[in-house]
C-alpha cells in the first residue's frame, strides 16, 4: 500500500456515506441504507471479510455477511472493529488478544486459554438484550454505552491498560462513570462524558493526555476539572496520547504537544489548553 500527500476521493460507493471511521492501518464507511464497507490491512481480519480474505484491500468492499443488519455506527482500533446496528446490538471482530472483543478466550483442550482473530462479526453475547447508543475502540480496549447510560469497557487493563490490573474479556459496567452521554477511547486511554456534562478520563498518562495535571497512570476514572471549561463538556474525542473536547462551542486539547492543534511544541500539556484561530462555536469533534 502507498502513501497519500493529499486527499484522495474513495469511490465506489452505490448510496450515500454517512459515517466513517479509521483505525490504524484500516477504514470503512457506513451508508445511508446501513451497509458497511471496509478496506485497508486485515492483518488480524479486522475487514470482517472473512478468512479467505486478503491480507490487505485496497478497494472498499461489503461486509456481506451483515446483508440482514442495518449497520448504525463502527469504531475502529488498531487491529479490532466493533459496529452497533439500528437495533442497538453489538458486534466485534479481528484482532481478539486481551479480550478487547468481548467474547470472553476460548480453551483448548488442556483448559489453555488461546488468542484468536475473528474474522467476520460476532454478537456480543453479553450485551445481548441491551441496546448500544455508543461505541469506542482503543489500540487493546473497547468501550461502549447503553441507552439508560450505563458504560461497559473490556479489554487490556494491564500496566499501560485502561485501568486496573488484569483483563477485562467480557463487557464490565463502569460504576464510578454515572449516565453516561459520550465514551471516547484512546491508545491506551479512556474518556467518559455524563448527562451533566462532567468529564472522567483514566488510564496511561503519557504526555498528559489525562487532563488531569500530571503523566501518573490512573486506574480508575476521575472527574477532570478545570478552570478553562466555562460549560459543561458536550463531546469528547481521543488520539493516540491526547485528548480534545468541546465545552460551549470552543475546543480544548492536552496530551502530546504536536497534536494539540497549537503547532508549536514539541512536550506536553497536561491540564489542557484552549485551541484558537479556528471557526466559532464548535458542535462535533473526532480524531
Amino acid at each position: 500500500m502507498t502513501h497519500s500527500l493529499e486527499p484522495v476521493e474513495v469511490s465506489g460507493f452505490d448510496e450515500k456515506v454517512v459515517e466513517v471511521s479509521a483505525g490504524n492501518h484500516h477504514s470503512c464507511a457506513v451508508t445511508a441504507d446501513g451497509k458497511l464497507f471496509v478496506w485497508g490491512r486485515n492483518s488480524s481480519g479486522q475487514l470482517g471479510l472473512g478468512k479467505r480474505a486478503g491480507k490487505v484491500v485496497s478497494t472498499p468492499k461489503k461486509v456481506d455477511c451483515l446483508a440482514d443488519a442495518r449497520v448504525k455506527m463502527v469504531a475502529l482500533g488498531s487491529e479490532h472493529s466493533i459496529a452497533t446496528t439500528e437495533e442497538g446490538e453489538v458486534l466485534s471482530w479481528g484482532a481478539a488478544g486481551a479480550g478487547r472483543l468481548g467474547h470472553g478466550h476460548k480453551t483448548n483442550i488442556l483448559g489453555f486459554s488461546m488468542t484468536t482473530s475473528e474474522y467476520t462479526p460476532r454478537l456480543i453475547k453479553n450485551l445481548d438484550g441491551t441496546k448500544i447508543k455508543r461505541i469506542a475502540a482503543g489500540v487493546l480496549h473497547s468501550a461502549c454505552i447503553d441507552e439508560k447510560g450505563t458504560l461497559f469497557i473490556f479489554g487490556q487493563k494491564t500496566e499501560k491498560g485502561f485501568g486496573r490490573s488484569g483483563d477485562e474479556l467480557r463487557p464490565t459496567v463502569v460504576e464510578e462513570v454515572p449516565f453516561s452521554e459520550e465514551v471516547a477511547c484512546g491508545g491506551y486511554h479512556t474518556c467518559a462524558v455524563t448527562d451533566s456534562g462532567d468529564l472522567y478520563s483514566w488510564g496511561s498518562n503519557e504526555n498528559g493526555c489525562l487532563g488531569l495535571g500530571g503523566t501518573d497512570m490512573v486506574r480508575s476514572p476521575e472527574v477532570l476539572k478545570s478552570s478553562l471549561f466555562k460549560l459543561p463538556v458536550s463531546k469528547v474525542a481521543c488520539g493516540w496520547k491526547h485528548t480534545a473536547v468541546i465545552s460551549g462551542g470552543d475546543i480544548y486539547t492536552w496530551g502530546w504537544g504536536g497534536a494539540n492543534g497549537t503547532f508549536f511544541e514539541e512536550g506536553h500539556s497536561s491540564g489542557g489548553q484552549l485551541v484558537r484561530n479556528l471557526l466559532p462555536h464548535c458542535e462535533s469533534t473526532t480524531i
